[in-house]
């Protein structure tokens, strides 16, 4: 049997938490991972490397190979050491600031390889390589994207008026309510390699992570929101464990209409949810309805009550989901 090929988009720690989701697949599954990952990171060490040296900001890519490596020795002595970031140094050997001070090293082993290498996609898969990573990481685009919204009260002295917040940082802790999220340059190029694995998918899934800052941004790529309606894949959303600063105010119906008003053309074929965090599941199985979609609700969250994913939790529900009508 074919391996089933999954495509998985987001950022950060939503998406991390996915792809270790199915890497719990695997003993059950056959997969073939490809993760898709938002390029307007603009904060810490990704938003430093984005100013100082014009490169794609390698935090989230980051990430997913992290999440990606494989479980060997050897290779989790790479991975955490990609985590590793530089403390503030012994100030008496400084005459300045600690121009390490807060970097990722992984952030600098890929700025390093897409510089000697030339080309984002060939880095990440040399990464990939060198973490033994049980999957693909590509950008969603090779280009710089700049993050905006349109939001309303982000003074909050101005409660009523309507400002444009640039910046994936300034959007992802505005004080305000957003109302409508754009990339800069409108209509950013496509990595031809995601949406080559768009069209071949047979799943892809969207969620969880912060909803206007790592998953839209993927629908605002014209030749990937082609690539995903048109593919022949399913689809599948899972839904975040509680409201971030940016999407205060929506409710767990609101985010699933919130893609639907960014792509109306997208249908869904399953949302996953946990039952503690959708409370009362009527006005959820409604919006999935009006995506095509069947709400499955499942205890997909870690034990100690906080919002995050369990990775072994969403596996165990992705399993005969993924390996239905195989």
């Amino acid at each position: 049997m074919t391996a089933i090929k999954v495509v998985a988009f987001g950022g950060g720690h939503g998406l991390a938490a996915s792809l270790r989701a199915l890497r719990r697949c695997t003993p059950d599954l056959e997969l073939d991972i490809t993760a898709v990952v938002t390029v307007g990171d603009d904060g810490g060490s990704s938003g430093r490397l984005r100013a100082e040296r014009g490169a794609l900001p390698p935090g989230d890519l980051r990430q997913a190979l992290v999440a990606l490596a494989d479980e060997q020795p050897a290779t989790r002595r790479s991975a955490e050491l990609f985590q590793h970031r530089f403390a503030h140094g012994n100030g008496a050997r400084l005459s300045g600031p600690d121009p390490l001070a807060g970097h990722a090293v992984g952030n600098l082993v890929l700025l390093g390889l897409m510089e000697q290498l030339g080309d984002p996609v060939v880095a990440l898969d040399h990464a990939g390589a060198m973490l033994g990573a049980v999957g693909r990481v590509l950008p969603m685009s090779c280009q710089q994207v700049e993050i905006e919204a349109r939001v309303r009260g982000a003074d909050p002295a101005c409660p009523d008026e309507l400002r444009t917040v640039r910046g994936q940082h300034a959007v992802a802790v505005t004080q305000g309510r957003v109302e409508s999220v754009r990339l800069t340059p409108t209509g950013p190029r496509a990595c031809p390699e995601a949406v080559a694995a768009v069209r071949e998918a047979d799943w892809l899934i969207f969620g969880p992570g912060s909803w206007y800052t790592s998953v839209i941004p993927h629908l605002l790529v014209p030749e990937l929101a082609a690539a995903i309606v048109a593919s022949p894949a399913r689809r599948l959303i899972t839904l975040n464990l509680a409201a971030e600063q940016e999407t205060l105010g929506l409710s767990v119906a609101d985010h699933l209409a919130a893609l639907r008003w960014y792509l109306p053309e997208l249908r869904v074929d399953l949302v996953i949810a946990d039952g503690k965090a959708v409370g009362d599941p009527e006005p959820v199985h409604r919006a999935a309805e009006s995506l095509g979609a069947r709400l499955v609700v499942a205890p997909v969250a870690v034990e100690d009550g906080s919002p995050r994913h369990d990775p072994a939790a969403l596996g165990a529900a992705l399993v005969p989901v993924l390996g239905a009508n195989r």
